[in-house]
């Protein structure tokens, strides 16, 4: 009863961040082309890299933000009441003092690097640093802010985070508008603007946590043991969180470097895009993540795997359903959404698409477990050495003259060896074979992949790219997709239950 009781909570809440999503992501999608197109692209592409710059100091509050996540969540499953405050209180406070040392470093280090290493022209130098200002203090808001948004979460209160998701980006909307009739600077008013809607949103998430989530009403609490367990979680999750930041944000920095932010507005085009799949897939295991650490904290490592499985081999199924159309018609997509797209926003979408897939479809909910235990010490030690190659290669083809895209290449590479690295290290802490993680997802979801890909082919080749051919493409692959993910894709048991929900939606009508 207890699994069914979990498993319609998970469906429950997935529906809730669906619903969120589908508001959020088109909204999002229609702002991202208004701005684009108020902005400039070279205005655009000077906010997307000094946001990249600021975003850099995520590999300090990321880790901690995983801490706070991982022990909220292993307090809520065993069910500690007391213990569960302690640990929120804590968790505020030792973010308000990261947020002051992180102000300090942007203030000092990300001043120095903007105004002496980035290619920014001379005469947007001074929107660039007030760019700067307003996003540092926006990210140290939104730093004391994760503590809230982790509490919500682990709660899985997710019609209360679908809520203010949807209000978060009708503020944004009225942002594009403001932007779109401003007279004045408008890389400066965005900016602006942008970190008072951080302002509303911390006081929403603040409003909630202490009024509406008993044992997360925030008290001043100081338990150098709690503090000395989540630093040492944290320490070691800022090496992982160190090489992801290096191989994203310091690429970026690269790539600003040696050609130049209209380079960077492409970039950072494909990564909006890419970062609304990312929302469609995660509103999946945002909802069952929560239960993958309450089943650890329960000792029940049999359903922790089967949750683990489910979570990548879904995951990937979603994410085939906008890969597709996206891969072999990015180009009329882009077109579609922003008129005139950045030149070589299409190259880096599909390649974008391919290091998502890598990178956080299949190793997701592996992190997930591996937070989880808690053993953290040997598994960041690893993950980091092979993690970090990214950028050193990158630097060095970039330096014999090779062209930006050869960092998603590598990129892809590094992070497939590293999901194996994952595999292996993980084994330990929940008793499972490799093998059987690799029959139950890997391959399961490979050729649904390879069908899914080669079957709209026909369609690619025999008509000129077009919007009927768009809409025929679409249409194609979901069909396609759904056939074959029922067929070959799922288990005997999961066809019968697709079997019965469709027969009991029928009896319903």
């Amino acid at each position: 009863m207890e699994y069914q009781s979990n498993n319609r909570r998970i469906v429950k809440n997935t529906l809730l961040l669906y619903m969120r999503m589908m508001f959020t992501m088109g909204i999002s999608l229609f702002t991202s082309r208004v701005i684009l197109n108020a902005l400039g692209v070279e205005d655009y592409g000077i906010y997307n890299v000094i946001g990249g710059l600021v975003t850099m100091f995520t590999v300090i509050s990321g880790s901690l933000s995983n801490a706070i996540s991982r022990f909220l969540t292993i307090e809520i499953g065993l069910n500690n009441p007391q213990r569960i405050n302690k640990v929120f209180s804590t968790g505020v406070n030792v973010h308000i003092v990261l947020a002051f040392i992180v102000l300090l470093l942007g203030e000092l280090v990300g001043g120095w690097f903007l105004n002496s290493q980035m290619s920014i022209p001379s005469e947007r130098i001074y929107a660039a640093n007030w760019v700067l200002q307003f996003s540092l203090l926006s990210f140290c808001i939104n730093l004391i802010n994760v503590p809230y948004n982790a509490a919500i979460i682990a709660y899985e209160k997710m019609n209360v985070f679908a809520y203010i998701g949807i209000a978060e980006v009708i503020m944004k909307l009225v942002i594009a508008y403001l932007i779109y009739i401003a007279l004045f600077d408008k890389l400066i008013y965005y900016s602006f603007l942008m970190f008072f809607v951080t302002i509303i949103l911390r006081l929403i998430y603040g409003w909630y946590c202490n009024h509406k989530i008993q044992n997360c009403c925030y008290t001043f609490v100081y338990d150098s043991i709690l503090i000395k367990e989540m630093s040492s979680f944290a320490g070691w999750g800022m090496l992982g969180t160190s090489a992801y930041m290096l191989n994203t944000q310091g690429v970026n920095m690269l790539i600003n470097i040696y050609f130049g932010v209209i380079v960077n507005a492409a970039r950072g085009v494909a990564v909006q895009v890419d970062a609304a799949i990312k929302q469609f897939v995660n509103s999946f295991t945002t909802a069952i993540n929560p239960q993958i650490t309450k089943s650890y904290a329960k000792g029940d490592y049999d359903y922790m795997l089967s949750l683990m499985c489910s979570s990548a081999k879904f995951s990937s199924y979603l994410m085939l359903f906008l890969a597709v159309p996206l891969v072999w018609e990015s180009d009329m997509v882009l077109t579609l959404w922003l008129k005139k797209p950045p030149a070589g926003s299409s190259v880096f979408l599909r390649l974008l698409l391919l290091c998502t897939f890598v990178d956080n479809i299949l190793a997701n909910p592996l992190i997930t477990a591996q937070l989880a235990t808690g053993y953290m010490k040997k598994y960041q030690i690893s993950v980091t050495i092979v993690g970090c190659l990214v950028f050193p290669l990158t630097w060095i083809a970039y330096s014999f003259g090779a062209p930006v895209e050869t960092t998603y290449y590598l990129y892809a590479i590094v992070y497939f060896v590293l999901l194996f690295v994952r595999l292996y290290l993980i084994r330990h802490y929940i008793g499972f074979r490799i093998g059987e993680y690799i029959n139950r997802v890997l391959i399961k979801i490979l050729p649904v992949y390879i069908l899914g890909f080669t079957l709209p082919l026909p369609i690619i080749f025999a008509l000129n790219p077009s919007l009927i051919r768009l809409i025929i493409t679409v249409l194609t692959s979901l069909i396609c997709s759904c056939l074959i993910i029922f067929t070959i894709g799922l288990t005997c048991k999961e066809r019968t239950l697709v079997k019965y929900k469709l027969m009991t939606i029928k009896k319903q009508l």
